[in-house]
């Protein structure tokens, strides 16, 4: 199934990088950005979490929680957090099961090489768990612009 603006979003249940359990119910009542994205301290994975973190405190502003999501692990997670200063949780998948129920595990190509991957894909949830928008095509540079809809396009 794929996921459609409308839809409510998959519940999940997963550690952030300090091993605490975080789920989706603990944000009822509030707006939540969840970006998943491939790896770690990567180059287009740091300029978006950068992108996110120098927009940090408008996005609150508007109301938002922001969580990261990738199927690195709990220790990756706090030197990606503690090098670029993030100021927001992220959470490890690494059982695929975010991923997989977000549909954003698949099949991707770099350099004519075919492997399974994430796909960068954001989900703006509404406050009362239900997706307003999908967001396929990030552009890491202007993230928070497109969550905002202030991009110029």
């Amino acid at each position: 199934m794929v996921l459609q603006a409308g839809d409510n979003a998959p519940a999940f249940a997963a550690k952030d990088q300090d091993g605490k359990i975080v789920k989706l119910s603990d944000f009822k009542g509030k707006k939540v950005v969840l970006y998943f994205y491939p790896k770690d301290d990567t180059p287009t994975c740091t300029t978006q979490a950068c992108n996110l973190r120098d927009n940090y405190k408008l996005l609150l502003k508007k109301g938002y929680k922001v969580l990261g999501v990738s199927v690195d692990d709990e220790k990756t997670h706090q030197k990606f957090i503690k090098k670029y200063k993030l100021p927001f949780p992220l959470l490890a998948d690494t059982e695929h099961a975010m991923v997989e129920a977000y549909g954003v595990w698949g099949e991707k190509t770099t350099f004519g090489h075919t492997y399974m991957g994430t796909n960068r894909t954001t989900f703006v949830i509404d406050e009362n768990g239900v997706i307003e928008e999908i967001i396929g095509k990030v552009q890491s540079k202007h993230h928070t612009d497109q969550i905002l809809g202030t991009i110029q396009q």
